[in-house]
């Protein structure tokens, strides 16, 4: 992909083939910056209309905000409808489509998962750290929210051309983007420094979160990442509960359906090769499973979502 997207390293095929594709942050030189601010028009000159309309998942952050006109984006199968002031924060293994208007503008800022740590990690700076997952999907900015955020995003994009030692730029890079997701946060009211950072709860759920994503392909039961968490089923659960509002098995359950709606639509794979690869021994227990999930067969839910593409 890097005729189309200079930041950007293509790691599978095409739609309709054997993989989503998967795009890495791999610069090309002379660029060696670990974030890349970039307008959605610039993106639209890079390549074709095809190739930017594709869908991708990407192994690094980010923020795509919208400046002027309307646009319906997908993220893992919903539809977003976004106007100027619509704010998206993706994350690594989100499939995602920029659709297929036109006659919209906005910024993309892209940036490494580490990128997000700060410069010192020592513990006393480590309350510094940006709780990306507390940002919700879709932030509405406007008025004088939209014109800060913009402004500190342009502000970024100047800063990448300071002709400047690549570790000051990295410093001075690093110091504006925790400082733009700060600000997200505290405009979602989700910064609240008087609490504990973490509480043993949400601890245990972020615990369990992070194994549910590396794992989910081949545990399915509750009690697998319970041993292997070293807790109970039941604390297990109360996280989970406080977290999501929702059972531990339901999390899981979720996490394997989604993952079975991205094979779906965006590869030419079988159902029986998709049961397999999400850990199912039988073709026919998938399919149980996915129409109690989704309300459909796992070949109507194909056909659907790619007539509607």
């Amino acid at each position: 992909m890097n005729d189309t997207f200079t930041t950007y390293e293509s790691k599978g095929t095409t739609s309709g083939s054997a993989n989503i594709p998967q795009l890495g942050y791999r610069p090309r030189a002379p660029y060696q910056l670990d974030l890349e601010v970039f307008t959605v028009a610039d993106l639209r000159r890079r390549g074709s209309k095809e190739k930017v309309r594709t869908t991708h998942r990407y192994e690094f952050h980010t923020l795509v905000c919208v400046t002027n006109g309307v646009c319906t984006q997908m993220v893992d199968f919903r539809s977003i409808s976004c106007a100027a002031g619509s704010l998206l924060v993706l994350r690594p293994g989100q499939a995602h489509n920029y659709g297929h208007d036109e006659n919209w503008d906005g910024w993309n800022v892209l940036f490494r998962p580490e990128f997000v740590l700060p410069v010192s990690t020592t513990p006393s700076d480590l309350k510094f750290a940006v709780d990306l997952e507390r940002l919700p999907e879709h932030i509405t900015l406007s008025g004088n929210d939209l014109g800060t955020v913009t402004d500190a995003i342009e502000q970024m994009r100047e800063d990448t051309q300071i002709d400047a030692p690549r570790d000051d730029l990295h410093a001075l890079l690093h110091h504006q983007l925790h400082a733009l997701l700060t600000r997200l946060s505290i405009l979602q009211g989700r910064q609240r420094t008087h609490e504990p950072v973490i509480s043993p709860a949400l601890q245990r759920f972020k615990r369990f979160q992070q194994l549910v994503e590396e794992r989910f392909a081949r545990w399915h039961q509750v009690a697998d990442y319970a041993s292997q968490l070293g807790y109970t089923e039941k604390s297990l659960a109360r996280a989970v509960e406080a977290a999501m509002g929702m059972t531990a098995k339901a999390f899981i359950a979720a996490r394997i359906n989604l993952e079975a709606k991205r094979l779906l639509v965006h590869t030419d794979l079988s159902v029986a090769t998709i049961a397999e690869k999400l850990g199912f021994g039988e073709a026919t227990n998938f399919s149980k499973f996915f129409k109690r999930e989704a309300g459909c067969t796992p070949a109507e839910f194909r056909q659907r979502q790619r007539a509607s593409l």
